[in-house]
């Protein structure tokens, strides 16, 4: 599955953006889709995940409250609203299709990634 992320940009800290996420070609699976994001230097690390459902998601602990992961199933796209922005939030933003159903997940559990999408946070 080939994925399509965009809404990545240049934010001042304070601010939010919305990234979305797509398969180009395909529907939805019914497994869990999710958000990662890679720094520089830094591993890449879980944001976000939901359930095919959308009535479970998962969030690193640190983000929480700030991040909101929500799907669409209708309109095949998985979104991740981003509110108040830090410059640590600067990274780049992978969209992620699960082998499984939980919306927690591991860099092992996905099968498929995006593309990436840059998200540049300004102090």
């Amino acid at each position: 599955v080939q994925l399509q992320a965009c809404g990545g940009g240049l934010v001042q800290a304070g601010g939010s953006l919305r990234l979305s996420c797509a398969p180009s070609g395909r529907t939805f699976s019914s497994n869990a889709w999710g958000w990662f994001r890679q720094a520089p230097g830094k591993e890449r690390e879980f944001v976000a995940g939901i359930s095919w459902s959308g009535t479970t998601t998962s969030y690193d602990n640190s983000l929480k409250g700030r991040f909101t992961i929500s799907r669409d199933n209708a309109k095949n796209t998985v979104y991740l609203q981003m509110n108040s922005l830090k410059p640590e939030d600067t990274a780049v933003y992978y969209c992620a299709a699960s082998r499984f159903k939980l919306s927690t997940m591991t860099r092992a559990d996905v099968a498929s990634w995006g593309q990436g999408t840059l998200v540049t946070v300004s102090s």
